[in-house]
């Protein structure tokens, strides 16, 4: 795991951060809440559209806007528009979501040692062993979602608690169908429900209708 971390902290890491930090920038040119600071940028490279800042717009305006500005100004635009502790919480969700992703190597085979060293231990088939861990250790590949694309780590208290109370569940309602088992087996309709529930209870884009509804 330590390696896979290395070699993807040196080449997805910093991928990873400008897509959040971007994904952060668009939603304050959306909100119409853009910093003044930030806007002075927009006045070097597009005056005309000045005005679009000083009001709320959709999501295909402000990735035109974005769009706009050239590359040699996207980093000065970030730290312009984001604050300090912003683009720090960014940085740490970007490795936040290789690190969990790099756990995987030790649950997929052909090549996963835990999952091998407790067959060894257990007396049971290798291979067999390996693919229930990798099916068991799917969850791996829900939290990085959640750390990109939803405030967990990078919102207040309040959206983070939120956050991971239906993340707690909508995971328990996914292997719930997997497993085709919950506090008791479960009918094949039960368990073919559970994954349409847990994908509501993990939409990660802050709607909250979504996430009772799954509840």
């Amino acid at each position: 795991m330590t390696a896979a971390y290395i070699v993807l902290a040196t080449l997805s890491a910093p991928a990873i951060y400008n897509l959040i930090a971007q994904s952060q920038l668009l939603d304050l040119v959306m909100s119409g809440n853009l910093p003044e600071q930030a806007k002075s940028i927009f006045m070097l490279v597009a005056p005309d559209k000045m005005d679009l800042l000083n009001a709320p717009m959709d999501q295909a305006t402000a990735q035109q806007l974005l769009a706009s500005v050239p590359d040699t100004f996207s980093s000065q635009l970030l730290e312009q528009a984001l604050s300090p502790a912003t683009l720090s919480m960014a940085l740490v969700a970007a490795h936040m979501v290789i690190f969990w992703l790099s756990q995987d190597s030790n649950v997929t085979p052909p090549v996963c040692l835990t999952a091998f060293a407790a067959a060894a231990i257990a007396g049971t088939p290798q291979m067999r062993t390996g693919f229930t861990a990798w099916k068991l250790a799917k969850g791996l590949y829900i939290v990085p979602l959640l750390f990109a694309y939803s405030p967990l780590i990078t919102g207040d208290f309040d959206q983070m608690l939120q956050v991971f109370c239906f993340a707690l569940f909508g995971i328990y309602a996914i292997v719930a169908g997997l497993e085709g088992y919950l506090e008791h087996p479960l009918n094949p309709l039960v368990r073919l429900l559970m994954f349409p529930i847990g994908v509501l209870m993990l939409w990660p884009h802050g709607q909250i209708a979504l996430d009772v509804t799954g509840w």
